[in-house]
């Protein structure tokens, strides 16, 4: 499907690109729908395409050596992802999965190299947003180092919590939150496991669910301390 530079536009990285440089970005790019589970971006390839998320939510995963999946970072809408073949050529280190039914643009990394030589605000973004991926997959390698499984629930929660986000009640909130087997693959755990946990925090009133868009978590203190292994 054809994209227009309005498209464009929604990608917060992209908002300081001059027109004349999105129109030619547009002319290049494709929409792109996939299925729940659908593969964006498979791990080896060489990235040919910088893939700006419309909607739906990706994951980034990997597999042990035994076949095991191993989740490693969300993509939500206005996020982007394939970044390294913008600087290299040696093949995406991840497979990249769809979560839910999803629209992706695609950008040829060839012209979004063009447009980096001129446009320093948007090399600046894009460092900016592999630098925090980077802080990101180490902080996660750092969760499945522990042995306690509910340090490492409560430790991914921490992690995804919005700290800026703070409602009347001092609760904080995680927008979207991941499933329980979604969770599962991030921390090499069985949902079982993960959900046991869940209904522990819930039964302390640490957490409390909104709808499934919303997880809000009403004792942000007591979360912290779990996760750093001094809570209960």
């Amino acid at each position: 499907m054809a994209v227009s530079t309005e498209l464009l536009k929604y990608f917060p990285v992209l908002k300081g690109v001059s027109e004349p440089a999105l129109e030619e970005l547009a002319s290049q790019s494709v929409l792109r729908k996939f299925a729940r589970r659908g593969v964006v971006i498979n791990a080896g390839d060489q990235s040919e395409y910088l893939c700006f998320l419309f909607e739906g939510r990706l994951q980034g995963v990997d597999f042990t050596l035994d076949g095991r999946e191993v989740g490693l970072y969300f993509v939500d809408p206005g996020d982007f992802c394939g970044e390294l073949g913008l600087f290299d050529a040696s093949g995406q280190p991840e497979y990249v999965i769809a979560l839910t039914k999803a629209q992706v643009v695609f950008v040829p990394a060839t012209a979004i190299r063009s447009i980096l030589l001129t446009h320093q605000g948007l090399v600046e973004q894009m460092f900016s947003r592999m630098a925090g991926r980077i802080r990101t997959m180490s902080a996660q390698r750092a969760l499945l180092g522990l042995s306690n499984t509910n340090q490492r629930v409560c430790g991914q929660l921490w992690m995804l919590t919005d700290k800026k986000s703070i409602n009347d009640e001092g609760a904080m909130e995680i927008l979207n939150p991941p499933t329980h087997q979604e969770m599962g693959i991030m921390l090499n755990m069985s949902r079982e496991t993960v959900t046991r946990v869940f209904q522990s925090l819930q039964k302390k009133k640490i957490v409390k669910r909104d709808g499934t868009t919303r997880l809000l978590i009403m004792e942000p203190e007591a979360l912290k301390l779990m996760a750093e292994g001094e809570g209960e």
